[in-house]
């Protein structure tokens, strides 16, 4: 899969999925905290390759928050690959697993290379039982034999250890049950070449912190022999008032079908705003929100081992393994100055970890009112208490989710094996960042299958502001920035469809809907 998006909050820690949620909560939006415009480094006469470490991670830092402040133009996209599921070494060489029981593999095995063997000769006209396949034949026998009596050697040496098993079969045999099977190579490739090559998602916008907006327009497309399709979302954050505009047209059928059946043609054309806070949140709670996010970032970056940063060619980056995807790589190669940081999967999940718990800590102690325990709930008396949908109530369960993630994750320590994180950032002759790239090799999450699992690559390029060029060009151009004019306001236009349903109209989904909303009941009663 080609092209999607690395969001502009890509400074955010790619967590683990639950912290990615949770975190994301507070931060999408209207913190767009990543914003990573050309940030000047000043001349280096020293050969990249050759510089240290230390040096490596203290550029990047100084590069990373020089950007926080400055306005920029970004274009994100990734892609998403498991070629390496049936295209690696490793994988094609090894034995692969033939049955779904331990018991059972050399009989199947026999079975499927004899199977293949009959099919062989059928298209080539001839009778099995041929002179011309008689080594062939010979060869299937013989390797039946081998593995029934590797089998019983392994089975053997669960309770004698002096039992010799040949490697091979001590491997395949060895946590039978989690390795990988013909069929799942074909699966991968079927995976891939019908729905990860043709799709793709990108987005692109800019980010003006100093005039308090930000712009995303994200795309997705499939595009097949047969089949080709696109939809898009354009969204404009208000940061100083609080407001994220999404495109209404693109929710107005749904809407028009499941709920509002006067709706027609009325959010043609339109933006829908949504206010983040409706009041219930502490004064200035945005702006703590900002102020720790950066320095929890701080703090786990200052604590990162200088290892872990180097400088890498430009002209190494063809050479990386698993290869770059090429349009990336294109993009990528005419850096003049490229820092790698790689981490081992464990010292990514601590540093997580480490980010958690000092922006958790931070906010609770700034607003200890937003960590209070909540009163013991069932899931349908939450959805009944009219103050279950408020900003404070909503950032109280956000809070709630991070705590109780982190003491799931310091519990369990669990981590993903033989994975890592790598981050690769371009710098031009000037010294200015151009591009960051993030890999991350998704694999199993059992120990005993080392198979290669899902890979993200993920490349994000920034550039000067164009005033020529439409933050959404497939818009009309009165309608680039939200207004009241062209904005239904979601808090207006909710009580008004409610009045609507209140005086007998609807469908009947929005009625079945409405009836289970507290807010409804508190303000209309039932509604019928």
């Amino acid at each position: 899969m080609k092209k999607v998006p690395h969001t502009i909050a890509q400074r955010l820690p790619c967590k683990t999925k639950n912290n990615l949620l949770v975190t994301s909560a507070f931060l999408t939006g209207a913190l767009l905290l990543t914003g990573c415009q050309s940030t000047s480094l000043g001349q280096s006469n020293t050969v990249a390759v050759k510089q240290a470490p230390s040096v490596a991670k203290k550029t990047l830092e100084t590069a990373l928050q020089k950007q926080r402040r400055q306005s920029f133009s970004y274009h994100s996209n990734l892609e998403v690959g498991n070629n390496q599921q049936f295209t690696d070494t490793d994988t094609s060489t090894k034995k692969m697993a033939a049955s779904d029981y331990v018991d059972e593999h050399c009989e199947e095995a026999h079975d499927q290379a004899y199977a293949a063997l009959i099919l062989q000769a059928e298209q080539q006209n001839k009778d099995i039982l041929a002179m011309d396949y008689d080594t062939k034949r010979d060869s299937i026998r013989q390797s039946y034999f081998e593995c029934v009596d590797a089998y019983h050697a392994w089975n053997d040496h669960q309770y004698d250890s002096d039992v010799k098993v040949a490697p091979d079969y001590q491997a395949l045999f060895d946590n039978y049950e989690d390795k990988q099977r013909p069929l799942d190579r074909k699966k991968a490739q079927l995976l891939d070449e019908y729905l990860l090559k043709p799709l793709s998602i990108d987005s692109q916008g800019i980010y003006q912190p100093m005039a308090g907006k930000a712009t995303m327009l994200a795309s997705a497309q499939y595009q097949a022999r047969n089949h080709h399709s696109s939809i898009n979302q354009p969204i404009y954050m208000d940061f100083k008032n609080g407001d994220i505009y999404l495109w209404a047209d693109n929710f107005a059928i749904l809407n028009s079908e499941l709920l509002d059946d006067k709706l027609g043609t009325k959010w043609q054309n339109k933006w829908l705003k949504i206010a983040i806070d409706d009041g219930t949140l502490p004064k200035g709670f945005g702006g703590e929100v900002i102020k720790s996010h950066f320095a929890a970032l701080d703090a786990t970056y200052d604590a990162a081992p200088v290892s872990q940063f180097n400088y890498v060619a430009p002209n190494s980056l063809a050479s990386l393994s698993p290869k770059l995807p090429a349009h990336q790589l294109s993009a990528m190669l005419p850096s003049d100055q490229i820092i790698r940081r790689v981490q081992r999967f464990e010292d990514y999940q601590a540093s997580q970890q480490k980010y958690m718990q000092i922006f958790y800590n931070r906010i609770s102690e700034k607003y200890p009112e937003l960590v209070q325990e909540p009163e013991p709930m069932t899931a349908f008396e939450s959805i009944q208490n009219p103050k279950a949908f408020t900003s404070k109530s909503i950032v109280q369960k956000i809070l709630a989710m991070i705590k109780d993630q982190m003491n799931e994750e310091a519990a369990t320590g669990e981590v993903v094996a033989n994975t890592e994180v790598q981050e690769l950032y371009g710098f031009d002759k000037r010294g200015q960042l151009k591009w960051e790239h993030l890999r991350r090799q998704l694999d199993n999450t059992s120990e005993a299958n080392n198979d290669k699992g899902m890979r993200i690559d993920v490349l994000q390029q920034y550039s000067a502001i164009s005033t020529k060029d439409l933050a959404f060009p497939n818009l009309p151009s009165n309608v680039q920035t939200p207004n009241a004019s062209n904005s239904i306001d979601l808090r207006k236009y909710a009580p008004e469809l409610l009045q609507y349903y209140q005086d007998g109209n609807g469908t009947a989904v929005g009625k079945m809907v409405f009836n289970m909303l507290p807010m409804v009941r508190e303000r209309f009663g039932s509604v019928e």
